[in-house]
């Protein structure tokens, strides 16, 4: 099982810019796609951004593409998610996620096929 903590989250005016952090420990960190959540107040939880466990794709959601950037360092077991031009409707807890299986070159959407969550941060966007 792997363990999953994120951080950066934040108060920042509309057009700004925010970084989201997850470390990630527990298991071969390289071999599993990691993606990036989000759920708004009375909302369901929506997908935002993936990457491969090599990091060689990602996947975007239509309403983040061209802002938001997602990267991997596997040498610190770290996934990032760049936010940049950011907008109030982008105000949500932000989560990490880890695949279920080993998905070294696939970025999935699908949030059934990620199996560990890590506990949220918030990112809060004024207008």
């Amino acid at each position: 099982q792997v363990q999953l903590v994120e951080s950066g989250g934040g108060l920042v005016q509309a057009g700004g810019s925010l970084r989201l952090s997850c470390e990630a420990s527990g298991r071969t960190f390289s071999s599993y796609a990691m993606g990036w959540f989000r759920q708004a107040p009375g909302k369901e939880r929506e997908f935002v951004a993936a990457i491969s466990g090599i990091g060689s794709s990602t996947k975007y959601a239509d309403s983040v593409k061209g802002r938001f950037t997602i990267s991997r360092d596997n040498s610190k077991n770290a996934v990032y998610l760049q936010m940049n031009s950011l907008k109030p409707e982008d105000t949500a807890v932000y989560y990490c996620a880890s695949s279920r299986r080993t998905s070294t070159f696939v970025a999935p959407a699908d949030p059934l096929l990620f199996g560990s969550w890590g506990q949220g941060t918030q990112a809060t966007v004024s207008s």
